[in-house]
């Protein structure tokens, strides 16, 4: 008789196998025990379906499993822990909290797939594989860190701003109390400040330290005072490394910010009463690109280029046109409040054509562009500054860079002409923030900044949020709150108070004063270096909706301000990329 096997049948053979058996082993054992069906042609043709059938749908849940097995492998979990002096745990990390941990990220995952081969006991980085089918196992990279058990915990980590907080309780309680809550803050709320961010505690440390008691005037081996040796190395160093992050050719690392940056290079080729051209701030320009109410509006005669009404994006024909009529001595390129990318080639074409110097203040986006996440202007600028603290995520403080032709002007601008003593452990952090950037890690983070800024934006869009431009290619963006209702200041003071953190910002051709305004900027350097993803990023962006959809209404505020604090517990303040390499 022929038969269809419906199991595997040891010693006869598979499941879905056709075989011709003898008549009494089919009818007296295959049959009633349901181990095979009578290979009938009507039989097999149904088989054939529903082998065809569970193919396709194991082939599906194979390709689940699979992608499962992907986003598992991008995870990278931190877990914490409290320890004893020599860094061993008091008591382990086990299958359980791995598993809690990956529910907390989203991914229900049973323990016992989790092949832990024994608990965790130590600090550290851990490569956790979870086999979730024969043939698939996803590398889930565990970071187990210290966690703040106490008070005593909370002060250890604020001492790598302050060096020693016995000291600063004791000498003034009033600023001891401040930086604590501040420190509250930074802990417990969500920031989407653009242009924020947490320094690393390396940089903390190096802008803490007693290198702030030296004065250092001139540059080094050309100091007017003694006993410079260690500065000079510092500020070396932060010089070198700049130059190697961007090829710059000369690289002045002593402005005290960017503004004062911004007007070294003015300052070094330019004359009062010369013809400036710069991005309007309305339109997300800048205050020292030529604002009337800023030095650079005084000094200089400012003209503004801005965004296409339509578009939302810089209209270079436009640029042109008004460079040729207002013929600037220099033309400034850079933004605080725009998303997309900067064409420094055309920019560089435009000055050419009008006879002008070309300065790009790249600020905001500094650590994408040593990242090579977004084109270098450093080939096409005669003047390049930038702040060492936004997406470079280093101190408060700037940097200036230029071709060599203009080398010497530069620093005799920043010193004697507009600064006197340098920073000396401001440049020291600065140095070290450099260092960072120069790493692996550091070109994961940007990449992530990029990911969740993009995921919050077509977020935000898809929840009814106009997004001007439609979009962001870097870490910020704009919502045009217009239609919603709301302004961006009764925006900002909702958001504040159910623990998340924006600005109210302008938006292109707003009819609003500033002090209102019609929009939000919002940012994520900061949210991405606690080591938030797009998940979180659709989390947020399901928060912010509550509470801009009723922004009078305390209670939403304050369920949101609870689950923002829960959402920020689960990060550190300072995530290490470099776990994601494991």
């Amino acid at each position: 008789m022929k038969v269809i096997l419906q199991e595997n049948v040891e010693g006869v053979g598979h499941l879905g196998d056709v075989l011709d058996v003898k008549d009494g082993f089919a009818r007296n054992y295959l049959l009633p025990r349901r181990k095979a069906l009578q290979a009938s042609p009507r039989n097999v043709k149904a088989f054939e379906h529903t082998k065809r059938v569970m193919g396709e749908r194991a082939k599906k849940e194979k390709l689940e499993i699979e992608g499962l097995a992907k986003r598992l492998s991008a995870v990278s979990l931190t877990i914490t822990a409290q320890v004893g002096k020599d860094d061993k745990l008091f008591g382990s990390v086990t299958v359980k909290d791995i598993a809690e941990g990956l529910a907390a990220q989203g991914f229900e995952v049973d323990r016992r797939k989790i092949q832990l081969a024994q608990p965790i006991k130590e600090l550290g980085t851990f490569t956790v594989p979870v086999k979730l089918h024969r043939d698939v196992t996803a590398s889930v990279a565990v970071l187990v860190g210290r966690r703040e058990a106490s008070e005593r915990g909370k002060q250890q980590q604020m001492s790598l701003a302050v060096g020693s907080l016995k000291a600063l309780k004791a000498a003034d309680p009033a600023v001891y109390e401040a930086i604590r809550a501040e420190e509250k803050r930074q802990r417990d709320k969500l920031l989407l400040i653009a242009s924020e961010n947490f320094a690393s505690p390396a940089v903390l440390a190096a802008q803490g330290c007693l290198m702030t008691n030296k004065y250092a005037e001139g540059y080094p081996a050309r100091r007017y005072y003694g006993g410079c040796q260690n500065v000079d190395t510092v500020e070396e160093l932060a010089i070198q490394r700049a130059k190697q992050i961007f090829g710059a050719e000369h690289v002045n690392v002593q402005p005290h910010s960017g503004s004062q940056a911004n007007m070294a290079a003015y300052l070094s080729v330019l004359k009062t009463g010369d013809v400036i051209l710069g991005m309007d701030l309305s339109q997300g320009g800048h205050l020292t690109h030529g604002s009337r109410v800023n030095f650079s509006g005084t000094l200089f005669r400012s003209y503004f280029y801005g965004v296409d009404r339509t578009t939302e994006v810089i209209d270079y024909d436009a640029v042109q046109r008004i460079a040729e009529e207002c013929r600037p001595r220099m033309i400034v390129v850079g933004a605080s409040a725009y998303s997309r990318i900067l064409d420094f080639p055309r920019f560089r074409t435009i000055a050419q054509s009008v006879g002008a110097y070309l300065l790009v203040d790249m600020a905001h986006i500094a650590g994408l562009i040593a990242a090579g996440l977004h084109p270098s202007p450093v080939p096409y600028a005669d003047f390049v500054t930038t702040t060492t603290h936004k997406t470079l995520r280093g101190p408060r403080g700037g940097i200036i860079m230029c071709k060599a032709e203009h080398a010497k002007a530069v620093d005799k601008t920043i010193f004697p002409g507009t600064q006197g003593g340098p920073l000396m452990h401001v440049i020291a952090a600065k140095a070290v923030a450099l260092n960072e950037a120069l790493s692996p890690a550091f070109k994961l983070y940007q990449q992530q900044v990029v990911a969740n800024a993009r995921t919050l934006a077509s977020g935000l869009a898809q929840r009814g949020y106009r997004v001007v431009s439609g979009g962001t290619d870097t870490h910020l963006f704009l919502v045009n709150l217009s239609g919603n209702g709301v302004t961006g200041k009764e925006a900002e003071t909702a958001l504040d108070a159910a623990g998340i953190t924006v600005n109210k910002n302008a938006v292109p051709y707003d009819e609003k004063p500033p002090a209102v305004a019609s929009g939000i900027r919002l940012g994520t350097p900061i949210v991405s270096t606690r080591g938030m993803r797009e998940q979180e990023m659709n989390e947020i962006v399901s928060l912010i909706h509550r509470v801009l959809e009723r922004p009078q209404d305390a209670r939403v505020q304050r369920e949101v301000r609870k689950q923002a604090k829960a959402l920020c517990g689960r990060f550190p303040i300072f995530y290490a990329y470099d776990a994601a390499l494991v």
